[in-house]
């Protein structure tokens, strides 16, 4: 009987470990100039396996109804609020990294070639230009 209440402790355990190494769910970003929080991304798996996020908390008052004046494609002069930023993630094999996709910079405007590497609770995000090693990172963290 030790056995078997072992055996569903360390069942049930492995699959909160799984679990929390999911993508999905709600992401608490880290300005990469100031340090400081500055909005919440909401990433979700599509039916195409693909991962994406949208903006879904801005953490500025001030900030709210801002748009992305210097976008340049479909998102000009849309709310940031609840704007898909991250789009077209694909896990690569059964690692922690997702990559293919592109993330916009709705203070700039500019889209960048994106990977992410997820440890746990946190989320490593690059965003880059031609090379993976020029670009900008940031750590998100998941929001409990």
């Amino acid at each position: 009987m030790k056995k078997f209440i072992s055996f569903v402790f360390a069942f049930f355990f492995a699959i909160s470990m799984v679990s929390a190494q999911s993508l999905e769910g709600t992401w608490k970003t880290i300005d990469d100039v100031d340090g400081k929080p500055s909005s919440y991304v909401k990433i979700f798996k599509s039916k195409d396996g693909k991962y994406y996020g949208n903006v879904v908390k801005i953490m500025d008052p001030k900030e709210q109804d801002s748009k992305c004046d210097d976008c340049t494609d479909y998102r000009k002069n849309q709310k940031i609020l609840g704007m898909q930023i991250l789009k077209d993630l694909k896990q690569e094999g059964k690692t922690t990294k997702y990559s293919g996709g592109n993330i916009l910079d709705p203070e700039n405007g500019k889209v960048y070639k994106c990977f992410v590497v997820l440890n746990g609770d946190k989320l490593q995000v690059k965003g880059y230009i031609g090379i993976e090693a020029l670009g900008r990172s940031q750590t998100w963290y998941r929001v409990k």
